[in-house]
């Protein structure tokens, strides 16, 4: 367990800079999201209010989605956004579309909280911290190291083909790469659980007692 820590340890010291960049990068995407929720005009933020609102009222009248249901749609979803940055990191050419992918992700939570919070207030601000952030403040540091990963190890492959050392086997490399991302996965496991058991029943609290 110690040897696993300090190897931890100094692969982070290592890509110290790739780990900042995609903490940045996410964050970044999070600023745009708030900005674009105060570019939208009154009718644009009334349109979409509509819809959460018909939502709002499916969960008060007890028409909700079972548990199971949302943990597998979640873990789906997870899953696939996780094997995507897996698969781009496989090739050079993908690294671009791995940093596209952080800054969306970042941007669509920077949206989905600042429009809740716009629209509701405080009670909004409550409704993203209970509905929200629970399973995020997991799946973020996921996706975040995910796509560190990715840029780490397409950029290894890059070192090699310049360096012309493609002789050399990549197959240790290759299989630190997946089994990270193994890991990766089932921890996203835990978020989906979070997500279907402890924000929903939060969720749903919170929108009856408005209701």
């Amino acid at each position: 367990m110690y040897k696993n820590k300090t190897l931890l340890m100094t692969h982070v010291k290592e890509h110290a800079t790739i780990y900042l960049f995609m903490v940045i990068l996410f964050l970044t995407g999070i600023i745009f999201g708030a900005i674009l929720v105060n570019s939208m005009n009154f009718i644009q933020k009334q349109d979409l209010f509509f819809y959460l609102e018909r939502f709002f009222g499916q969960i008060a009248d007890n028409q909700e989605m079972e548990r199971m249901d949302i943990f597998k749609s979640s873990f789906l979803y997870h899953t696939k956004y996780l094997l995507l940055l897996f698969i781009l990191g496989l090739s050079v050419i993908g690294l671009p579309l791995v940093w596209v992918l952080i800054f969306i992700k970042g941007l669509v939570v920077g949206f989905s909280v600042g429009f809740i919070v716009n629209q509701l207030g405080f009670d909004g601000l409550l409704l993203a911290a209970l509905s929200i952030a629970p399973q995020n403040m997991l799946i973020i540091p996921i996706y975040i190291t995910a796509g560190s990963l990715s840029m780490i190890f397409s950029l290894t492959l890059l070192s090699k083909l310049f360096t012309r050392k493609m002789a050399q086997p990549v197959f240790q490399p290759f299989g630190k790469y997946v089994t990270l991302f193994s890991f990766l996965v089932a921890f996203s496991c835990i978020a989906a659980l979070l997500e279907s058991f402890v924000s929903n029943e939060a969720m749903q609290m919170l929108i009856r007692s408005f209701y």
